[in-house]
């Protein structure tokens, strides 16, 4: 009976480690900038909406590769945002909010609106940043990418 019982605890424990090297390790931006401070890393942010069509994609085809799991989880710190939310983030210092969600609809949060806009053109999703050690950005794309397009991205 023990000898089963470790079995299924060896088991467990093995099909919970496979499972998480199966996704990405998405950081929320607390846990981004206590690691920046700790460990300097690249970092890709993506900013996404629930209605967005290629967002959805890229989550579903891009984002479950396992080379661009593997790449990602080894060599940058990742942050996925909802580019729409109402939660008050607090990182580098500065209080970010989305003051407009009450009045508008699909109102864009400060951060999101801070990293994720281009001049002269309106923000729109998908949103992927690339930074690198110093967290300066090195590339912004605001287009659905293929996991081959994303892996020449991130081998930059």
């Amino acid at each position: 009976m023990k000898k089963m019982l470790l079995f299924l605890f060896l088991s467990c424990g093995s099909l919970i480690a496979q499972k998480s090297d199966q996704q990405i390790n998405w950081l929320s931006w607390e846990q981004l900038e206590s690691a920046l401070a700790e460990k300097p890393k690249k970092t890709l942010i993506f900013f996404y909406a629930d209605w967005c069509a290629y967002c959805k994609k890229i989550d579903r085809v891009v984002f479950t590769k396992p080379e661009v799991i593997k790449k990602i989880n080894q060599d940058f710190y990742a942050v996925r945002m909802n580019a729409e939310t109402t939660d008050t983030i607090i990182f580098d210092g500065t209080l970010f909010t989305n003051p407009l969600a009450k009045t508008q609809r699909n109102a864009v949060h400060q951060l999101a609106a801070l990293l994720g806009s281009r001049e002269n053109y309106a923000f729109s999703l998908p949103v992927t940043l690339f930074f690198d050690e110093q967290f300066k950005v090195k590339r912004r794309v605001f287009e659905y990418y293929t996991s081959e397009e994303l892996m020449k991205y991130l081998n930059q």
